[in-house]
């Protein structure tokens, strides 16, 4: 195990760009693709391009809003003291690899956002107090929890898919959360994962020469979003905007309004969580534990920072789902797969087809969009269980994550690192974790 990730980590080394100019180079793969294959010219492509490229903003912001309220959550002082309590429990390099893999697991199965965020920022901690770890292997391990997200709580393929007026709902109906999350082959992936990924980096971790030392300025404490009041001097009357900017009142009324939508909302229509519920939560939570309203919006700027990346990548990936979808690249692909399948073996044909797309569209909802409408069909005719499908397709995502390095960039921000210094851990886990997902997809 540990040969074949120092393979990957040499070829990503040398081969991987950064992700922005990752999302570039695809751009042009699939601007050519649609010329040689289909039968649409450069003119219709840049058109597809074009009218995709703002497509997917409101999803963007729910995204970001993820991501932020998340980080948010994951950096108020009662969240950072369990951190610390938790990292205190690893006494050895291998018992650190083994807490932040099975702890970002977790934290990723409860939300993503929070998921990526608290497990880079539980890897640092391990780093900062367990000598001889690898950072970067610390960082990597962080991000290869997050396999488990679109089996989670926050899986934007099953939310989506639960979610009234989602873009397939006259074709598949709504697909409630007891037929996707809640149900016995996910919890079977789930745990496999949970179980499996600890296990495997345990098994890649370098040891002796293969550690490589870390910066210790990258394992600075950062400056903690504490209250902060806004007098020029410690005799200088509070005036009343300092005051309500630091009331603690405020907030609790805020977070006390929030959860009574939450509340609301969930007598009305029962357990249905989709984004905007699952971001509600989190945006009040977190707002309830900083304490104050400046304490919150200090929390917010920083975890912010995280975002650029999705922000800049975003267009780019909605313009090459816009080519995908409206040249019917997407559905080439697919029906490839889905051509040779059968009852039994669809879901796993489904799960790689939607592998190989996320190349392309590394967004679960984007996936909805664009390889909904054949997988789902294909599935109606085969007459396999729709909850299935869109597991299949939500898998699909995650596991290739560990291939593209899209969703890594927040993690990689807080850590101060590039793609290159993890994906070739990635890249190995991928391998491993496609047998679990293939044997619940098909077995269970």
């Amino acid at each position: 195990m540990k040969a074949l990730s120092n393979f990957f980590t040499a070829i990503v080394q040398r081969f991987l760009p950064d992700p922005f100019v990752f999302a570039l180079i695809l751009t042009l793969i699939l601007f050519a693709s649609g010329i040689i294959f289909t039968s649409h010219g450069p003119i219709e492509m840049v058109e597809f391009w074009g009218s995709g490229f703002w497509n997917l903003l409101a999803f963007a912001m729910q995204m970001s809003l993820v991501l932020v309220t998340g980080h948010a959550l994951a950096s108020s002082p009662l969240v950072k003291r369990w951190l610390v309590k938790l990292a205190n429990l690893a006494n050895t390099p291998a018992q650190g690899v083994l807490l932040v893999t099975l702890g970002s697991g977790i934290a990723c199965f409860i939300n993503w956002g929070f998921g990526l965020i608290v497990g880079a920022l539980f890897a640092r901690e391990v780093a900062k107090r367990v000598p001889g770890s690898d950072y970067r292997f610390l960082i990597a391990c962080a991000y290869i929890g997050f396999l488990t997200w679109h089996g989670g709580l926050s899986g934007s393929v099953p939310l989506v898919a639960a979610t009234p007026g989602n873009p397939l709902e006259k074709m598949t109906g709504i697909i409630p959360l007891s037929q996707t999350i809640f149900t016995g082959f996910n919890l079977f992936i789930t745990l496999g994962l949970l179980i499996v990924l600890p296990i495997m980096t345990r098994l890649m971790m370098p040891t002796g020469k293969d550690v490589v030392e870390i910066d210790p300025r990258l394992l600075a404490e950062e400056e903690t979003a504490s209250t902060v009041l806004a007098t020029k001097s410690d005799t200088e009357k509070k005036t009343f905007a300092v005051r309500m900017e630091n009331s603690q009142i405020l907030s609790i009324l805020i977070a006390l309004l929030g959860y009574s939508y939450l509340v609301y909302y969930f007598v009305q229509n029962g357990a249905k969580v989709d984004i905007n519920t699952v971001n509600l939560l989190f945006f009040t939570t977190g707002l309830l534990l900083h304490r104050t309203p400046l304490s919150y919006m200090n929390a917010v700027a920083n975890a912010a920072k995280g975002t650029a990346g999705i922000m800049i990548q975003f267009p780019f990936y909605a313009g090459i789902q816009g080519m995908m979808e409206l040249s019917g690249l997407g559905g080439m692909l697919t029906n490839a797969f889905i051509s040779v399948s059968n009852p039994f073996t669809f879901p796993f044909f489904a799960f790689l087809s939607s592998g190989v797309i996320n190349f392309f569209v590394p967004s679960g909802g984007g996936h909805w969009v664009v390889q909904g409408p054949f997988i789902m069909e294909a599935a109606a005719k085969l007459h396999v269980d729709p909850g299935v499908a869109a597991m299949a397709i939500a898998y699909g995502e995650a596991w290739m994550n560990m291939a593209q390095p899209f969703w890594a960039l927040p993690a990689l921000a807080i850590a101060g690192l590039g793609a290159r210094d993890i994906m070739g851990y990635c890249v190995t886990t991928l391998l491993v974790s496609g047998i679990i997902f293939g044997i619940g997809l098909t077995f269970f």
